[in-house]
């Protein structure tokens, strides 16, 4: 018990992808929790109406959760390959575009060895993924030497195999706590952290609740009503987040293909749209969402020097606006948004205060 304590006491990890890791060994503890071998004596032979509904809806549970594990590890999977194909890109077609696939795919192979050798052994689901994690670390590291050589190698690798400066800049930073990950753990890590803790707390509930079935005073529907409640919150929200994400990554700006940052090297443009927004006047943005728990992001400077007020409204079908954030002033800001219902958000500059300076 004081191990499960220490636990739901432990903050999430810093980076994301350690996170999306402890979220996938959460999953599996809790699925390992809901396998029928696993119930307590009660539930493996039911009498009573409400042991039978328990049952129901455990094997509900276990259906939303398998769900979310698989969609866990196809969006890493999936990131996993992208990243590998860009990299691909900046390889010359040759043999030695076919001799780093070879490589890799021995890597793979010799990693998921290593996999099922603890698992064979009778290795725990933590024991599992702590070799996940550490092979995942590894192959970091190999990128953050890649990005680190220097010389006549880091010269062949930028001009003769034709790697830009933007993807060894940022492979031998990857690893750094304030390298250029740290910005998307700012903004994006507070909510996976919180679906890191929540996963702890649902593995935890249910492994008391097992333990402590036959004896437990408090009424067992009000029990499995949080638990419902729990898993589907967890597994929806989740879903929303690795949707948004995956967006997240899509767009990153060091993710790109040879071919693109040749165009933005002969086309040195920022990604940016200007607005002057007149003394007195305002500009506003509107977004109509039609899921609920998506994400609104904003990035902006004034180029002025001066201030300029900022706020999220909710517009309802009738027209009432409803503050969504805090009104304030600011010279510049950047944030994001998780949406509570479907409909049109706006975004709002406000210069109306000032009489004289446009912004």
């Amino acid at each position: 018990e004081e191990l499960m304590v220490s636990e739901l006491e432990c903050n999430p990890p810093h980076k994301i992808d350690e996170n999306l890791w402890r979220n996938r060994e959460q999953i599996e503890e809790i699925l390992f929790l809901l396998d029928q071998a696993h119930w307590p004596t009660k539930l493996k032979a039911p009498e009573s109406p409400a042991d039978m509904a328990t049952v129901t809806a455990v094997e509900r549970f276990d259906a939303e959760m398998k769900n979310i594990l698989k969609n866990l590890q196809s969006f890493q999977s999936a990131n996993t390959e992208r990243i590998f194909n860009m990299i691909v890109t900046y390889m010359p077609q040759d043999f030695r575009g076919t001799l780093l696939k070879q490589q890799r795919e021995r890597s793979e192979r010799k990693r998921q060895a290593e996999v099922e050798t603890v698992i064979t052994s009778g290795g725990s689901i933590h024991d599992k993924y702590a070799l996940l994690w550490k092979q995942q670390m590894d192959r970091r590291r190999q990128l953050a030497q890649l990005g680190s050589a220097s010389g006549v190698y880091k010269t062949i690798v930028k001009y003769l195999v034709g790697v830009p400066e933007v993807l060894l800049d940022f492979v031998r930073q990857i690893n750094d706590h304030h390298g250029p990950m740290e910005e998307q753990r700012q903004r994006y890590g507070p909510p996976l952290y919180q679906l890191t803790s929540m996963a702890v707390a649902i593995q935890i509930f249910l492994k008391l609740w097992w333990r402590n079935f036959d004896e437990c005073k408090l009424p067992k529907d009000v029990l499995l009503s949080l638990l419902e409640q729990s898993i589907h919150v967890y597994c929806s929200e989740f879903k929303h987040f690795l949707a948004f994400l995956g967006e997240v990554f899509e767009n990153s700006p060091f993710l790109i293909s040879a071919e693109e940052a040749g165009a933005i090297e002969l086309n040195q443009r920022d990604d940016f749209k200007e607005i002057t927004i007149s003394a007195g006047k305002t500009h506003e943005v509107p977004l109509t969402l039609d899921t609920v728990n998506s994400y609104i992001a904003w990035d902006f400077k004034l180029t002025s020097g001066k201030d300029v007020g900022f706020c999220v409204e909710f517009v309802s079908p009738s027209g009432e606006n409803t503050a969504m954030l805090p009104y304030k002033r600011c010279e510049s800001d950047q944030g994001n948004f998780c949406t509570p219902k479907i409909g049109t958000y706006r975004l709002v500059w406000d210069n109306a205060y000032s009489t004289f300076y446009k912004k």
